[in-house]
């Protein structure tokens, strides 16, 4: 079954959701990556505001292409998640509820996702063309300079997710290959 989810994601409707469930996101998501989430945090510490709404937000891990005539937005597909687990405890703390992106994370970030009720999903890797078709809107948000890694605000309809890590930090990563191994017996 396919959970079709639309965002903001409430801390509540993180707690629902369940290593290994599908989910196709709807509504506003935003993209950073490591620079971009250096930056934030670095407010954060000054007790700035920041320049986007973290409060129950989902983020991409992406640097996407430049769209072509037409698009929204060229191909957007994940980027490795752990450069950005230095990062994403305080972000998670600030109410952040959701991220996007592929690969395993630390033992720092699930229990600040266990700890604030927040889920890590996974999006396919080598599939950035296909999931572009899924963003209908891309604005520039922050830090223009960083070019495909500034921070965009996207509108998104029928986003393909899988819950990797969820909020209790169960791990589709271990629990998948746990039970693969156990169909081997």
């Amino acid at each position: 079954m396919t959970r079709k989810i639309h965002t903001p994601l409430t801390r509540e409707d993180a707690r629902a959701l369940r290593a290994g469930e599908s989910c196709l996101l709807t509504g506003t998501i935003y993209t950073a990556r490591d620079a971009a989430h250096k930056r934030l945090c670095e407010l954060a510490d000054a007790g700035k505001p920041l320049p986007m709404d973290i409060e129950n937000a989902i983020i991409y891990f992406v640097g996407p292409t430049p769209a072509k005539p037409g698009q929204a937005i060229g191909s957007a597909g994940p980027t490795t998640s752990y450069r950005m687990d230095a990062y994403s405890p305080t972000l998670i703390a600030l109410g952040q509820t959701g991220m996007i992106g592929k690969g395993k994370r630390s033992a720092e970030v699930v229990a600040a996702m266990k700890e604030h009720g927040a889920v890590y999903f996974g999006a396919i890797g080598g599939c950035g063309a296909l999931l572009s078709k899924c963003i209908k809107k891309a604005e520039l948000v922050a830090y223009e300079d960083l070019g495909a890694e500034a921070i965009r605000r996207l509108e998104v309809e029928d986003f393909p997710v899988v819950v990797i890590i969820d909020s209790e930090g169960n791990n589709l990563y271990e629990s998948g290959r746990q039970a693969y191994l156990d169909s081997l017996k």
